[in-house]
């Protein structure tokens, strides 16, 4: 008997979305104080990645690497708009992108909430449908809020005891957290779900009627600074029970210059120690906060019937400084407090697992498409986690590349990461390399210690060859100043030379 077209049509796709995400607010992942049962429960019956990281810790640039598969060097959005320098804001016309591609094969595709993927091209002219938010924050004056708020009764936008620090040049300082003063039902959040809820349930029709199965986006802006949130989550935690992280103890020697420069401009030395648990502590409860709207559209889930069919996925953009290293927001410096985040997936039929295979939120558009049972080449720079949330166990890579661009301000940099040793490789100033077994707080710079010169040079020789292999040009810096072992061009890139680079080796 031929199999029903229930059994042979693909899977409904959700995916759940945050912003600056740190992977160690959630109890999955050993936080014994925040609560967030909704993303643990997902952890629980599907497949929690422990070493799940971000191509780029901005917005803008890992937005584009999930929507289009390419590393950030290659769909060249570096920048978020906001602190954009001079690079490009939108991709270029003709880009694959998975959304128009699920649109193209039949596909229901909808992004509720924040799009940061370019200025110009929205989200609705990569094939989602949904209302436009542009921007990196919740959009408190976004026509369709507004209404929300009118039609619902609800008080207006109002905010108290700001969190803030002074800038080096005595202004004040950047908005870190402050009391909302609305209910919780009137916030950004909570309107973002009910939308969500409100597409689902016009999904599932269609899924019930003609078989239309569905990929649906619910992004936040949250738990992205400044954290504003009502009395109940920014009370919902006490600061007394909050430990700093480790790395406060950041005192910048032998690190990248820009480091010091960074935590000056986010204010850190200029606010207390009580000010700063205050801050963790009303971070956790943004956290919470989102996670109990993701539970109230993870129970629209059940309600509607879908629990069966839907993949479900979870990640962030990137992580958070949070006080780490003396810093707050993300940029240039590529700890693992905002490269590497929570990444969860849980399709039906598969059963719950721990994996520690060296996975990107670039991976999402080939696992996307594998699970549509399209064809994932053209997400040159991804690939499908399928196979790894089914219990096989592929050859996997053991490294994880990433890069940097700028925010604020243009600089250049590369990192490979293993399982004990991360290097990053920084032109302008001061590479780094960390034993992570010793210092997994990244505290230590150790790329002049002479007892890891093996290790960091032979991780200088991958990384080499890797973004010679990518295609990224970044490769050429360290062609000459480093020892990348045997080349096959000439270096010199001249041309004129009578005695080429090919001549001698010929000699």
């Amino acid at each position: 008997m031929p199999d029903s077209p229930a059994q042979t049509r693909p899977m409904n796709i959700l995916m759940l979305m945050t912003d600056q995400h740190r992977m160690d607010t959630l109890g999955c992942y050993g936080n014994d104080i925040c609560q967030t049962p909704t993303l643990d429960e997902i952890a629980a019956t599907g497949t929690r990645f422990t070493n799940w990281f971000t191509p780029s810790a901005i917005c803008t640039p890992a937005r584009a690497s999930l929507y289009t598969g390419y590393a950030p060097f290659r769909h060249k959005l570096l920048a978020n708009e906001e602190r954009n320098v001079g690079y490009i804001e939108d991709l270029e016309d003709g880009q694959w992108t998975f959304p128009q591609t699920l649109r193209d094969a039949g596909w229901n595709c909808g992004l509720v909430g924040k799009w940061h993927a370019g200025s110009h091209k929205n989200a609705n002219y990569y094939g989602f449908d949904g209302l436009d938010y542009p921007g990196w924050h919740n959009d408190i004056n976004h026509p369709d809020y507004l209404k929300y708020l009118d039609d619902n009764g609800f008080p207006p936008y109002s905010i108290t005891d700001r969190y803030r620090g002074v800038f080096p040049n005595g202004e004040t300082g950047n908005l870190l957290a402050a009391r909302l003063q609305q209910p919780v039902e009137a916030t950004y959040e909570h309107y973002l779900a009910n939308k969500t809820i409100e597409m689902l349930e016009r999904y599932a029709e269609d899924r019930k009627t003609d078989g239309k199965p569905f990929f649906l986006l619910s992004s936040y802006a949250a738990p992205h600074l400044p954290y504003i949130i009502p009395d109940e989550y920014f009370d919902m935690y006490d600061p007394d029970d909050i430990e700093l992280p480790e790395s406060v103890a950041e005192d910048f020697s032998d690190k990248p210059p820009i480091q010091k420069n960074y935590s000056r401009h986010w204010a850190f030395d200029t606010m207390t120690e009580e000010q700063d648990r205050k801050l963790i502590a009303v971070y956790w409860g943004y956290v919470t906060m989102v996670d109990m709207e993701f539970g109230r559209i993870m129970d629209a889930v059940k309600r509607l019937g879908l629990e069966d069919d839907t993949a479900i996925v979870f990640s962030s953009d990137h992580g958070e400084f949070t006080c780490a290293h003396r810093l707050h927001d993300k940029g240039p410096a590529m700890y693992d407090d905002i490269y590497r985040t929570a990444g969860l997936i849980r399709v039906p039929g598969c059963e719950p697992q721990v994996r520690d295979e060296f996975v990107s939120l670039l991976d999402l558009p080939a696992t996307f498409m594998d699970i549509a049972g399209l064809d994932p080449a053209p997400a040159v720079d991804s690939r499908s986690l399928l196979p790894i949330v089914r219990g096989e166990h592929p050859q996997w890579d053991p490294y994880v590349l990433a890069e940097f661009h700028g925010h604020h301000f243009p600089v250049a940099q590369r990192m490979i990461r293993t399982n004990r040793y991360k290097l990053i490789v920084s032109p302008e100033s001061r590479n780094e390399f960390y034993d992570l077994e010793h210092d997994p707080n990244e505290l230590k710079n150790r790329y002049d210690d002479p007892l890891l010169r093996g290790p960091r040079d032979e991780l200088m020789k991958t990384l080499y060859h890797r973004l010679r292999l990518r295609g990224d040009k970044f490769f050429h810096w360290m062609t000459s100043m480093f020892e990348v072992g045997d080349l096959d061009y000439d270096p010199t890139m001249s041309g004129l030379d009578e005695s080429t680079y090919h001549s001698k080796k010929t000699a």
